[in-house]
């Protein structure tokens, strides 16, 4: 039966969705340089390109699941593990925005809270879904289907919800000196391959 197939390509879609998060950390170029605020941005593009890179390698294990032969379990297996990844590399790069500080910018203490609490919170979602998937009936196709759209759903909804004070993090100087790292560079540079 391959009733799995559509909804799991739904779902590896949504996902590329939710990926595009973290890729969001690279801000636009800028030439006025601040060295306490490029010292900030170093530190944080440092820690946010292994995860990214994390992200967009459970990006690509979901999406390479959406074939015809991939049994249930399979698509559990992966699924599951995908998603706990994210869990671990959102928190991550949550901590990391944590012990780097506040940035040196009006209103900078805000803002790195607000960064803060939201990826906490995509870490937890992450982590529920991971709970849904470990759930999931494969023994029932029919079932299976449902709950893996469930899921693509809930996935849609947290790859458009909550970029909001990661916008504001990136806001004027800090995009500018998180553009200027060559860390965060290349952390958004490789996972663009698995948009479409």
């Amino acid at each position: 039966m391959e009733g799995t197939n559509p909804v799991n390509k739904k779902l590896a879609v949504a996902l590329s969705g939710g990926a595009v998060l973290v890729l969001a950390l690279s801000g636009c170029s800028g030439d006025d340089s601040n060295e306490k605020l490029d010292a900030w941005a170093k530190q944080v593009c440092d820690a946010v390109q292994p995860q990214a890179k994390k992200i967009a390698a459970a990006n690509s294990a979901i999406q390479k699941e959406t074939s015809d032969s991939s049994t249930p379990e399979e698509v559990q297996t992966t699924d599951a593990q995908a998603f706990q990844d994210m869990s671990d590399a959102y928190k991550a790069i949550g901590a990391a925005v944590n012990k780097a500080g506040a940035p040196d910018v009006e209103n900078g203490e805000k803002k790195q809270q607000d960064a803060v609490k939201e990826l906490n919170g995509i870490a937890s979602s992450y982590a529920s879904l991971k709970k849904q998937v470990d759930d999931l009936d494969t023994k029932d196709q029919a079932k299976f289907a449902d709950g893996l759209k469930d899921i693509a759903t809930e996935l849609d909804k947290l790859s458009q919800s909550g970029s909001d004070a990661l916008t504001a993090l990136e806001e004027g100087e800090v995009g500018q000196a998180m553009a200027r790292q060559e860390t965060c560079k290349s952390a958004t540079s490789t996972p663009s391959a698995t948009q479409g």
